[in-house]
């Protein structure tokens, strides 16, 4: 039977057209030697042990964010881990990283596709965006369009690089990964900033900003994360939400937005993009039946991050310089949601107030002051600016 089984893994390596091309004739034995048996050589049980011979130190990937969720699950601990300690194990375990076929293995074995990496990089997380793709609302009257891996979401602009044909893998590499870093290319290791760009031509920009804080054209941002646990399963039939992995939980969210993301300082000093990692709220529905808390705040933590949504655009200059609420510095005269009307222990989800960056910091008022005055260097550049804009349109216009 272990030699039939052998047989038959050789027969598709040799056939599957995508697999590649240095695994094709290798005898069988080469990957499935682990103790003589038939066992996975890709296991992350194993350590990639039929693997790593050919693929030195690439098991050291297990070790790392995709293996581990090492931060995923300190959050969980220390929100709703607090009133569930079977949380993570209810609700947060499809995606571990089981062994090297997760992703090498979807067309025999071959390098992973960017609809490959989407498997597990989708929903809110980051991934989806980069082909255009944002998480659609949680009630089932908005799951509707085109179905990827069991889930429909609204079509957005996508990443300029993906337009490109560029995979993860041109900036994500394996030895990046298998190294515990994030990427293996930053923007200027492929770009240089042109110098006829106005905004490229401040120093300020330059030294102070990831490029993605102006790039980014849209993020997926989701405020008030609710999680309505069901110890009785009658009580859902009053819900009518999207289900999810366990079937003790629902999940909901107060508002889901597609803009210009919030922006803060990342843990490089930076001004980056920031998001809600999450705003967490927890109902216990019989309890709440029974005159029980809702809606209990657990935590309200950001974090920095690359939306990987960029264009060749940009923001203009009011964008940052005269948007407070972009910083988490919402004044109360635009406020337009009551938070504390609607029970939610937070006076708005943008302002600082009650909130951290689990990556970063958010920027001070007194910085934000600085940003936003109105001083001769930055009335020329924002004159210069419109101007440049006028001549476009001038020119566009003529026969």
């Amino acid at each position: 039977m272990r030699w039939m089984m052998f047989f038959i893994v050789g027969f598709f390596l040799a056939n599957s057209p995508d697999a590649t091309a240095a695994h094709v004739g290798l005898a069988c034995g080469s990957c499935h030697r682990q103790g003589g048996s038939s066992s996975d050589p890709a296991s992350r049980e194993s350590r990639a042990s039929g693997c790593v011979g050919c693929h030195q130190g690439r098991e050291r990937i297990f070790d790392h964010a995709m293996g581990q969720r090492a931060g995923e699950k300190r959050f969980v601990q220390r929100s709703y881990g607090r009133l569930d300690s079977d949380f993570w194990d209810k609700n947060c375990t499809s995606c571990h990283l089981k062994g090297c076929l997760d992703c090498h293995g979807e067309r025999g074995i071959s390098k992973p596709s960017v609809a490959t990496c989407q498997r597990c990089h989708n929903g809110y997380y980051t991934g989806w965006d980069y082909s255009g793709r944002a998480p659609r609302e949680d009630n089932m009257r908005y799951q509707r369009g085109v179905v990827v891996n069991g889930a429909t979401f609204l079509k957005m602009l996508p990443d300029v690089h993906y337009s490109a044909g560029m995979t993860c893998g041109a900036c994500h590499s394996m030895d990046s990964l298998t190294k515990g870093k994030k990427s293996s290319k930053g923007c200027y290791d492929c770009h240089t900033p042109d110098q006829n760009v106005l905004e490229h031509r401040i120093p300020a920009h330059l030294q102070r900003l990831e490029c993605y804080a102006c790039h980014s054209a849209w993020a997926p941002q989701e405020y008030g994360t609710f999680f309505l646990r069901f110890r009785d399963q009658r009580l859902k039939e009053d819900f009518d939400l999207t289900p999810g992995p366990s079937p003790e939980y629902l999940r909901s969210a107060y508002l889901k937005r597609q803009d210009a993301p919030p922006l803060g300082i990342n843990a490089a000093g930076r001004v980056s993009p920031i998001r809600p990692m999450f705003i967490s709220y927890y109902t216990d529905i019989m309890r709440a039946r029974n005159s029980g808390p809702e809606n209990t705040l657990l935590a309200a933590e950001w974090r920095a991050y690359f939306p990987h949504t960029v264009q060749r655009g940009t923001v203009t200059c009011e964008g940052c310089h005269d948007n407070p609420t972009r910083f988490l510095l919402e004044p109360e005269a635009r406020r337009i949601y009551d938070l504390r009307k609607d029970g939610m222990g937070l006076e708005s989800f943008w302002l600082q107030n009650g909130q951290r960056v689990s990556n970063g910091s958010f920027m001070d008022g007194a910085r934000y002051l600085r940003l936003s005055s109105k001083s001769p260097a930055y009335t020329k550049a924002y004159l210069e600016k419109w101007k440049n804009f006028l001549n476009r349109v001038e020119n566009s216009s003529r026969p």
